[in-house]
C-alpha cells in the first residue's frame, strides 16, 4: 500500500511539473506559429505590391495547408512551415544545455519544434514525388516564450542566445526575411554527369507524369551561396 502511494506521488508529481510544462510550451510555440502565418500574409501583400510597382510579374503566394503547415511561394521557390505537434527535450549534447540557463530549470530544455523546408515550387506544381526539400532554419520556443534559432549561414547566427531572447514581432520579421532570402539565393546546379547517367527503366517510363528522377536543391546538387 505504502508503494503504491509512492508510486502515485511520483505520477502527480510528474504531472505538475513535466506535462504543465509541455502543455504551456505547446500554448505558446502554437502562438507563435499563428503568429507567423499573420506576418508571412503581410509580408505576401507587401512583396506583391513592390512588385508590381516595378513591374515584375512574379508570382507569390500564401496558403494554410492546415492548423500546423503553411507555406509561402514566391517565384521558383517554396518554403513550408510547419509546426511539430509534440514537444522535445534538447539532448544533452546540444551546446545549449550548458548554459546557467538551463541548469537553472531543467524543464526550460523542453521546446516546441517550427521547422521550415525549402522546396522547388515545381515539385509541387507537377507532382514529382520523388522531390526532395531542404531544411532551411527551425525555431524552439521553451515555456518562458524564449527562443533558439538553428540555420544555414546567417541564420545560425542571428539568434543564438537562449537564455536572453524572447519571440517578439521584430525578431519574428527578421526571421522570416533572412529565411527567406537565404532560400531566394540559392541556385540549383547541374549536377555532375556521372550522377545521374544511371537510370532505371521504370524511371524512365514514369518521368513524364511523376518525374522519378530526383530533383532538388541539396541532393546531386552543390549550393552555390554555400561554396
Amino acid at each position: 500500500m505504502n508503494k503504491d502511494t509512492e508510486s502515485r506521488k511520483e505520477i502527480i508529481k510528474l504531472l505538475a511539473t513535466k506535462s504543465v510544462t509541455k502543455y504551456e510550451t505547446f500554448d505558446n510555440t502554437a502562438i507563435v506559429f499563428e503568429q507567423i502565418k499573420s506576418s508571412l500574409k503581410e509580408l505576401a501583400s507587401q512583396v506583391k505590391s513592390e512588385l508590381k510597382e516595378l513591374g515584375k510579374n512574379i508570382p507569390v503566394e500564401y496558403q494554410e495547408r492546415g492548423k500546423f503547415e503553411v507555406e509561402f511561394k514566391v517565384a521558383g521557390d517554396l518554403l513550408l512551415f510547419y509546426m511539430h505537434t509534440n514537444i522535445f527535450e534538447f539532448p544533452k549534447s546540444h551546446a545549449v544545455v550548458q548554459q546557467s540557463y538551463l541548469k537553472e530549470d531543467p524543464t526550460r530544455a523542453y521546446c516546441g519544434v517550427i521547422s521550415v523546408y525549402n522546396f522547388l515550387a515545381d515539385s509541387f506544381k507537377y507532382n514529382r514525388i520523388n522531390d526532395v526539400g531542404y531544411l532551411v532554419s527551425r525555431i524552439f520556443i521553451n515555456k518562458d516564450n524564449h527562443f533558439l534559432l538553428e540555420g544555414k549561414k546567417q541564420l545560425g547566427f542571428m539568434f543564438n542566445n537562449f537564455s536572453t531572447q524572447k519571440m517578439n514581432n521584430d525578431s519574428l520579421q527578421k526571421i522570416l526575411e533572412a529565411t527567406l532570402a537565404y532560400s531566394i539565393e540559392l541556385d540549383l546546379l547541374v549536377p555532375t554527369f556521372n550522377s545521374v547517367s544511371i537510370v532505371s527503366v521504370a524511371e524512365m517510363q514514369d518521368i513524364t507524369s511523376s518525374m522519378a528522377l530526383k530533383t532538388g536543391k541539396p541532393l546531386g546538387f552543390r549550393y552555390k551561396v554555400d561554396k
